[in-house]
This record gives structure tokens, sequence and C-alpha cells, in this order.
């Protein structure tokens, strides 16, 4: 019994001995404890490394998607060339292992580095798609998935993990230029008053009848004085050139653009045909003569039925794909002969806008009710132009083609 005593008594102070404990919890925990604080710097190095990895593959998938619609246009072969090439520079990945312009071999010999090769810890995959995008645009998708094998430390391996690893994967869009098909009508005053002149003198003439509303009794046997001013049916032919012009460049080949043109004065003139391109409204415009009274109902009728009409869409399907955007542009000087012409024009004007077509009017030196019919008939204010000297118009017609030629080319990247 003693003996047993000594022992039991031994037993309970050992285990009531503190620093013998410690040291036996310190034995059994140091390991997780030093675990822990691997886990602490490996996640702290996961986190940069994920970050610098997506930024890494957002640039490449950008970098490729951006040079396929350059002026260079690389094949799909190249750009993802590109993709690989772009991550290896910025150290955000590497080519794949079964990329051989890219892998080890061939590579000079020497004392192996510390630092594992990138295909050792790096893995990629670029895919793009190109779909059609109008009649002659494409339009790319690239993605790129990156991924990167992460070592942990010596600290976080004693829970029983080696590695991770982390991916990243990003999606880029580009397209090559494509155009929006349009069909424009133009609706241009040619009256009498058309022949008067502006105040823009014409330097390609020294002398020429200058007429005005107060010589007009003598059309046409006006004596020619000095100097020479533009009239105003000239002025008029130049702001359309110039219209034209714009719409020409922005589709050089005539494939998303038709144009005609009517003119009138007290009555309607025999209205052109919807064609591609630009050269039969132009010869139309250029062939137009100034004389007779005012009347634009019946014109302005007709070019919104020729313009509305079912055969532009067929038209325009079958050589671009597309369901044009239609315009007419108004042009008067003066005011209707008759209030009933404001009428019927006001009418086919709600009938235009209510079938989404886009009314551009311009006043030409125009009287108060000529503004306020063409300021009645525009899609908006924006739409609505006063023109007063022979610059104004031109630039009344520029802005109008710049509109409709930034209607045409649309650039996404």
């Amino acid at each position: 019994m003693g003996s047993r005593s000594v022992i039991g008594r031994s037993f309970i102070m050992m285990l009531k001995d503190r620093g013998g404990n410690f040291g036996m919890m310190t034995a059994v925990a140091a390991p997780l404890l030093f675990a822990a604080g691997g886990v602490s710097i490996d996640m702290a190095n996961m986190l940069m490394t994920k970050n610098q990895l997506q930024d890494a593959t957002d640039a490449a998938a950008l970098a490729a998607a951006s040079a396929l619609v350059s002026d260079e246009q690389p094949d799909i072969a190249a750009a993802k060339e590109i993709a690989r090439k772009f991550l290896r520079t910025q150290g955000g990945g590497a080519t794949s292992p079964d990329d051989p312009a890219e892998s080890g071999e061939g590579a000079s010999s020497g004392a192996a580095s510390s630092t594992p090769d990138w295909d050792d810890v790096n893995t990629l995959e670029v895919n793009i798609t190109e779909t059609p995008n109008g009649a002659k645009g494409k339009i790319f998708q690239v993605t790129v998935v990156n991924k990167r094998v992460l070592e942990f430390n010596a600290m976080t391996q004693l829970l029983g993990t080696d590695s991770i690893e982390l991916a990243a994967s990003s999606t880029a869009e580009s397209a090559t230029e494509t155009k929006n098909a349009l069909s424009m009508y133009l609706v241009l005053d040619r009256s009498g008053s058309m022949a008067w002149k502006t105040n823009t003198i014409n330097t390609a003439k020294t002398s020429c009848p200058n007429y005005t509303e107060a010589n007009w009794s003598k059309f046409p046997r006006l004596a020619a004085s000095s100097p020479c001013y533009v009239t105003k049916i000239d002025a008029l032919k130049s702001a359309v050139s110039d219209l034209l012009a714009q719409l020409l460049v922005a589709d050089p080949d005539q494939i998303y653009v038709r144009t005609a043109a009517v003119s009138y004065n007290s009555a309607q003139d025999a209205a052109g045909n919807l064609a591609w391109g630009t050269s039969g409204a132009a010869t139309y415009v250029n062939a137009l003569v100034a004389t007779g009274g005012t009347a634009s109902g019946s014109a302005f009728k007709t070019a919104y039925q020729k313009v509305s009409a079912e055969t532009e869409n067929t038209a325009h399907a079958a050589k671009n794909g597309q369901v044009p955007t239609k315009y007419i542009v108004f042009m008067t000087d003066g005011e209707n002969n008759y209030a009933n012409d404001d009428t019927v024009t006001k009418q086919w004007c709600d009938t235009a806008k209510a079938n989404k077509v886009e009314i551009y009017s311009v006043a030409f030196m125009a009287p108060q009710r000529g503004q306020d019919l063409l300021r009645y008939c525009a899609s908006s204010t924006s739409h609505y132009f006063e023109a007063e000297e022979t610059a104004d118009l031109v630039a009344a017609f520029k802005a109008i083609g710049e509109r409709a030629s930034a209607m045409i080319s649309r650039l996404t990247k």
C-alpha cells in the first residue's frame, strides 16, 4: 500500500507540473502552428498570383482581339500566337506545352535553374471563333484560359498538400468594320426663286444676270452685271454634291447606300428611282433648272412611297442582308403657292415619321411660312436647318451627310 501511495502521489505531482505540460503541448502543436503560418503566407501569395494571372489573361485576350481587326489583320493562328507571346512577355502565363515554337526543345544546355520552366507550371488555351458581320465584316470572339501551378512552401506542405492550380479565363470580342444600310430620297425645290442670286460671288464668271425678287419680271432678258453671284439653284447643286460625296466615301463599293431625288415647282417633276450609290441622284440634281411656282405635297408623297416601298427592303436584303434606315431630305427656298399643299405635305410628313422614316429639312432663304412647314416636317429640332447664305446651305447638307455617313460606318473593337 505504501509504495502505491508514493507512486500515486508522484503521478499527481507530475500532472500538476505545468512546465512539463507546456513542453509536451508545444511538441504536439508546433507543426500545426508552422503549417498555419505557411498557409497564411501562401494565401497571400495565391491572391497576388491570381490577380496577376487574371490581369495578364485579360490583356492577352484583348491583344489578340485587337490584332484581328487591325490593319495587319493576322489569321487566327497568328492571333493565337500573339496571345501566347503576350502572356510570356507579361509574366502572366506561358505558351501551351503542345506549342513546339515555344517549347524547351533545342534550348542550350547549361546548369539547371532553380526556377522551373514556364511550361512546367503553366498551361494556356486560346480559342477564337469567327462569325459574319454584315455583308463583308467579321466578328471575333477570343477566349483565353490561363492556368498556373503554385507550389506551397514547406510549412504548408506539412498539411499534406504540395501545390494548387490557379486558373483565369477572359473573353474579348472585336469586329471588323460593318456597314449600316440606308435609302435616302431628296425632295428639292426648283421653283423660279431658286434662280435668284445669293450673296456669294461666283468667281468663275466676271458678270452674269443677277436675278432677285425685284427684277424677276425681266427673266430671261435681264442684262448681265458685275460681279456675278452664285444662284440659289447652283448653291443647292454644290450642297447636294457634298452630301452625296460623303455617302460615296462611306460606301465606296456601293452595296449599302441607295439614293434618288425628285424636284418640284408648281407640280412634281418626274421622280428618280432609288439606285445603288449616288451617281443617279447626282445626275438628276445637276440637271435642275429653276422655273415656276411652288407645290411640295405631291413630291413629298412620292418620296415617301418610294423610300418606304417593300422593294427597298428586298433590294437591301439581297445585297447586304440588312433592313435599311430610310431618309428623306426636304428642301425649299419659298412657300407653297396654295395652303392646301402645306396641309398635304404635313399629312405625308406625319405618315413618314410614324413609319420611322427620318426627315431632314432645310429652309434656304425661305419666308416664315416655308420655315414653319419644314420645321413641322423635320423628325426633330436637330433635323431642321435654316440657311441664309450659300455657306449655310452647304454646311446644312454637309451636316446631314456626316450624320448619314456616321450611320453607315460603325467600327467596334
